[in-house]
């Protein structure tokens, strides 16, 4: 436990996440009826379907910020909830409201500190974390810059840097690449990609077919899980019509999931609007 940022202490398993009959929901409402599969260490993952298919649900449960209603899920090879120092969560709508006149390093800075916020002093090595943070994110400039000065995708990217700045084997993001302008969509989607080169294993929601294509593995979810495995396996036009009906299909090349991320500009769906 002494050092987190040993990146394969936790990892050993093939598995990142272990799925058996896993139940997921809030009370009465199932989000995610019981579903099956594993998601491999070391890889990027993305998980795609339509809105409402349970996407945000099952990184919480990854994330160990709600427990199954029945079934199993390990992550990291234990309960979720016990592996959340190794685990960091990027959400769309981040724990800092955009009105808080916090800079922008001190928000990549609160990544050292999960749950404390700026409570100590920050040591040599959280000022380098940070300022590597920065630089891979593109956002040294900003660095005294206010949150609420920025751009959506600056901000994006501050709240990219914030999470690999913490300790981290298994780096969950919400969408991180919907609704940005094409340089930051590059720069985070570069950023998604360069993280397995240190085991880190990288587990990402997204609307987007051609970033799943991308990936190294795709969990498809409409209500349960379609099917899970290499892209091929899993984006077919048989799984595609069971996960987004017909009318999904057919837009399928061109519209709906939309096939090329650096074209967002759905500002109706921007960091304002989370899940």
């Amino acid at each position: 436990m002494s050092d987190l940022h040993s990146h394969h202490d936790h990892s050993g398993a093939a598995e990142a996440v272990l799925a058996e009959e896993l139940v997921l929901g809030h009370n009465s409402h199932i989000a995610v009826h019981a579903s099956s599969f594993f998601i491999p260490a070391g890889k990027v993952t993305t998980v795609i379907g339509p809105n409402g298919s349970g996407k945000s649900t099952l990184l919480h449960a990854i994330a160990g910020l709600i427990s199954p209603l029945s079934g199993s899920l390990r992550v990291l090879d234990a309960q979720p909830q016990t592996r959340r120092e190794h685990i960091s969560y990027v959400l769309q709508n981040t724990t800092v409201p955009v009105g808080t006149p916090i800079t922008v390093a001190e928000t990549v800075m609160m990544g050292r500190y999960p749950g404390l916020g700026l409570m100590r002093r920050p040591s040599k090595l959280d000022r380098a974390r940070v300022s590597e943070a920065m630089e891979k994110l593109r956002i040294t400039d900003l660095a005294k810059r206010h949150l609420g000065e920025l751009s959506g995708g600056q901000r994006q990217r501050v709240y990219v840097a914030q999470g690999i700045a913490q300790d981290h084997d298994l780096l969950l993001l919400d969408e991180p690449l919907t609704g940005l302008d094409i340089g930051s969509a590059q720069t985070i989607d570069e950023i998604i990609h360069q993280e397995p080169e240190g085991g880190c294993t990288v587990i990402l929601t997204t609307h987007d077919l051609d970033e799943a294509r991308a990936s190294d593995f795709v969990v498809l979810l409409a209500g349960r899980v379609i099917a899970a495995g290499p892209p091929a396996a899993v984006l077919t036009n048989e799984h595609l019509l069971t996960a987004y009906g017909l009318g999904g299909l057919h837009r399928s090349e061109d519209a709906e999931p939309t096939t090329d991320h650096h074209h967002h500009d759905h500002s109706d769906h921007d960091h304002q609007h989370g899940h």
